[in-house]
């Protein structure tokens, strides 16, 4: 499956957040910081996770069907994605 630039370049800030939450416990920052950034990286995770979902949700269903697999099967997957990243 491809993914859009746009998708790729969130997963790219997500990878600087987390490079960034690294070096705050290097530097021993405070723990309310750190906290508070780990949760914003967490968050832009599910946005992005949800993002990848709803883009991608109509090209699997198309693909999964010429297979012979159930569109309304393929749709409860998608949500239960959806469900466990959370």
């Amino acid at each position: 499956m491809k993914y859009d630039e746009k998708v790729k370049n969130r997963m790219k800030r997500i990878e600087g957040q987390v490079r960034g939450l690294l070096k705050m416990m290097e530097d021993e920052k405070n723990c309310k910081d750190v906290v508070t950034q780990m949760s914003a990286a967490r968050s832009a995770l599910d946005r992005t996770a949800a993002l990848i979902v709803s883009q991608n949700l109509e090209q699997c269903i198309r693909e999964e069907q010429e297979n012979g697999q159930n569109a309304d099967e393929l749709i409860k997957e998608a949500v239960n994605l959806l469900v466990k990243s959370r």
